[in-house]
């Protein structure tokens, strides 16, 4: 169903917020009568850092303003002229606002489109299993809701009662005002004779004594009042503060530990829309309550009464500071964090914004970011308010930007696009610590004023954790040291402290995150899985998962120390298998066909009872990043005995020259994947297609793996061409250094089936050397 069907029937607040997002900027008008449109073009595929995309925007605007002059064009009767005039309205409208900035209109949409999806899903999952959980949020929500409208009602309570003081305090000026001129008169009565001041004082001191007797009662009226609006006004940051605790200690707090695991492959933290609006009315609460505490403290000034009102005033007026201070400098966010693993030299982007800079007006007069790198010890100083100015661990170059205002999104951000690490200085490491353990951060800092220059803030926020790197061979160990991080770091840590030790199903969790991410897929680590996995981490034989519940892993066992008679850690391998599952078998570990996680011995055990040419795909123990294919066969020095057979590990260099389906396919002795299924039922969809016949006299050879010992002949000879007879492929070569593959005396299998690849080389090289042959004599060879 169309999104902005279903948006039409959001309710309630969801409703509200999905006609917030357009105004002039983009009337609903244009969403509604475009609707199917707007929804069927790519407006993802646009870069919108990328200023060079700036032409595919401005096609699609263009081609939004020509929709639009047809709709208006195709309108008929005395509705339809009311309509043509407006749709025409607004083509004109759209044209001049962004035929500038086209890349405006772009992320103006993909706002727009993005927030309804996010409302469609809200609302449709309330009714869904997580339910609970989504009716749990929507309940947190409006309860934030709920204090925003006491807020508001106790901000225009103290408006009016504020607007009271002034007018009897003005009132209360004209009568002491007319006191002193009573006052005036009575002196000037010693000028007149006798009969005349004795006939006109009794009636002017009446006078005085009851405008005195009157400002007097007024007077602590007044004070009243002042002290009644002070109460209030205190009442208001009581709840201020309170309500800012929750959006920025828990909401704010929560996304950006989001934002930490989507590091590590977690769900996308989300986007900073309600959060920003919540901001938002904070910012817009407090300054209305700042505004009038400072007007109650100039009517104080204007007539000063004897009392506490004073010191009430300057208290409150330093507490909104410090609230407003707090809302300022922790809305200056990292909305797109730095690469956490960073290579020197290397391009790299990131994406500071400021949540309540929109509000504030600070994009009136736009501020300067400035990026740089620091030292866990720099970073830990410059917490704790230390001296650390003009420190740095390295050199960023492109490391200013100006924030930007976007109306059509109402965002104050600013988009370092091009920086880049020239240099970094290390700090002197600790123990066995690596360069990759070492942990840097981008510092980003800024200086602005809001309300004419009345606050002036300085703002600054740390990126998570960075390790930096000068080779892509440092990647797989930093990338470590950044899960670990991600994973187990706590709120309100010192900087970058992490438990050295974890328990093994926390682990767990991270993992499985970890390799759903970057595999890309829905299927992630079994019960089974993690239970080989801990298997290898501790070296136990226990199959019970239980076992290892209460058990923990340090890092050291994690990414330090070798794992037994190896020379890699259990991370170097866990990171190897992903790295494979990623680039060349994903397909395949989505489709349930590789069992994967699975030892020799338990391969050999799940295919014995199997029927010959039953086979299982499992992870190499021995090497990192390596797959091999198991397979139960008879055992051709002994017959009438079955064997479980082991191929050597395929890597990514193999699958760089063909595929493992082609591979599957190639050998014909592979009959049924485990544990029953027709391997062409499996891969065949996968399959590289048949090369077409020769064209002008050539024929284009092709690479095929054989096993010797297990190729068959195959009967029809059109389905084999004789220049593919012997095709062996060179891939099975791999170093002859697989200490779990020892040569035994067999010239080409050992007595756990395992291939010697000395022999596979010959099969290999003959083909090269059939190849090479110019092409008229292998013809003529055969028409022979």
């Amino acid at each position: 169903m169309a999104v902005w069907i279903q948006a039409q029937q959001l309710q309630g607040d969801a409703l509200h917020q999905m006609q917030s997002l357009y105004g002039q900027h983009f009337p609903i008008e244009v969403r509604h009568y475009l609707s199917q449109w707007l929804e069927s073009q790519l407006w993802d595929v646009i870069d919108l850092e990328n200023p060079q995309e700036e032409f595919k925007a401005k096609r699609l605007l263009d081609s939004l303003i020509q929709e639009l002059q047809n709709k208006a064009e195709h309108q008929v009767g005395e509705d339809g002229f009311l309509l043509k005039i407006k749709l025409g309205h607004y083509a004109s409208q759209l044209k001049s606002t962004y035929d500038r900035c086209p890349l405006e209109l772009v992320r103006c949409i993909k706002h727009i489109l993005y927030t309804e999806q996010r409302l469609v899903r809200e609302a449709s999952n309330s009714s869904s299993p997580v339910g609970g959980m989504m009716d749990s949020m929507s309940q947190k929500y409006q309860q934030i809701n709920q204090v925003f409208e006491e807020l508001r009602l106790l901000t225009q309570d103290t408006e009016n009662d504020l607007r009271k003081l002034q007018h009897n305090q003005e009132y209360f000026i004209i009568q002491y005002q007319e006191s002193l001129r009573i006052q005036a008169q009575l002196t000037s009565l010693a000028t007149l004779p006798p009969a005349d001041r004795q006939l006109r004082e009794p009636t002017l001191l009446s006078k005085r004594a009851t405008v005195e007797a009157w400002l007097t009662r007024e007077a602590n009226t007044l004070q009243k009042y002042r002290l009644d609006l002070a109460e209030k006004h205190q009442k208001s940051l009581q709840l201020l503060r309170k309500q800012q605790t929750i959006i920025l200690d828990d909401e704010l707090i929560h996304w950006k530990r989001r934002q930490q695991l989507a590091g590590n492959g977690g769900p996308p933290e989300g986007g900073l829309d309600i959060l920003q609006s919540w901001c938002e009315k904070l910012a817009e609460t407090i300054w209305q309550n700042r505004q009038q505490i400072r007007r109650a403290e100039h009517l104080r000034q204007q007539l000063p009464i004897p009392g506490p009102i004073e010191e009430l005033l300057n208290d409150l007026n330093s507490t909104i500071t410090d609230i407003i201070s707090a809302l300022v400098t922790s809305t200056f966010i990292i909305e797109k964090q730095p690469p956490q693993v960073l290579k020197t030299q290397t391009k790299f982007v990131a994406t500071v914004r400021l949540l309540v800079g929109g509000k504030l007006n600070v994009h009136m007069n736009p501020p300067q970011v400035k990026a740089t790198i620091i030292s866990e010890q720099q970073a830990k100083a410059l917490l704790k308010n230390e001296n650390t100015r003009n420190d740095s661990s390295g050199e960023i170059l492109n490391n200013n930007c100006v924030m930007e205002y976007h109306q059509a999104t109402g965002t104050l951000s600013a988009n370092f696009r091009n920086m880049s690490l020239k240099r970094i200085k290390r700090s002197d490491r600790r123990g066995a610590e690596s360069v990759t353990e070492e942990k840097f951060t981008i510092l980003f800092e800024s200086q602005f004023s809001v309300g004419g220059n009345e606050l002036v803030f300085q703002v600054k926020t740390l990126s998570l954790p960075v390790v930096v790197i000068v080779h892509g061979s440092q990647d797989n160990n930093a990338t470590a040291t950044v899960l670990w991080d991600n994973a187990f770091a706590e709120p309100g840590r010192v900087p970058f402290i992490v438990p050295d030790k974890v328990l093994w199903p926390q682990l767990c969790e991270a993992l499985n995150m970890k390799y759903k991410a970057e595999v890309q897929s829905n299927r992630g680590l079994s019960e089974e899985n993690l239970v080989f996995l801990a298997q290898k981490a501790f070296s136990s034989s226990s199959i019970n998962p239980d076992d290892y519940r209460g058990m923990t892993m340090t890092w050291s066992q994690f990414n330090r120390e070798s794992l037994p008679g190896r020379n890699f850690t259990f991370w170097q391998w866990f990171d190897g298998v992903m790295e494979l599952t990623k680039k060349h078998l994903k397909p395949h570990w989505n489709d349930g066909a590789i069992l994967g996680f699975v030892n020799k011995q338990q391969a050999q055990d799940m295919l014995m009872s199997k029927p010959n040419g039953t086979f299982l795909l499992r992870f190499s123990d021995s090497e990192i990043g390596g797959i091999t294919i198991a397979w139960v066969a008879e055992n051709p020095n002994k017959p009438g005995e079955r064997m479980v057979w082991n191929l050597m590990p395929y890597t990514a260099k193999d699958f760089s020259i063909r595929s493992l389906a082609d591979r599957i396919s190639d050998l014909n002795h592979l009959l049924f994947l485990y544990p029953d299924r027709p391997k062409d039922e499996v891969f065949s969809k996968y399959y590289t297609p048949p090369l077409s016949k020769a064209v002008d006299g050539y024929v284009k050879p092709q690479i095929k793996q054989v096993v010797p010992e297990f190729t068959t002949t195959n009967p029809d000879p059109a389905a084999n061409p004789t220049y593919m007879d012997h095709g062996a492929s060179p891939v099975v070569s791999h170093p002859p250094n697989y200490g779990i593959y020892p040569p035994m005396s067999d010239s080409m299998l050992d007595a756990d089936g395992d291939f010697d690849l000395d022999d596979t080389m010959d099969v290999a090289r003959h083909v090269e050397e059939l190849l090479r042959r110019p092409m008229e004599s292998q013809w003529s060879g055969q028409q022979s």
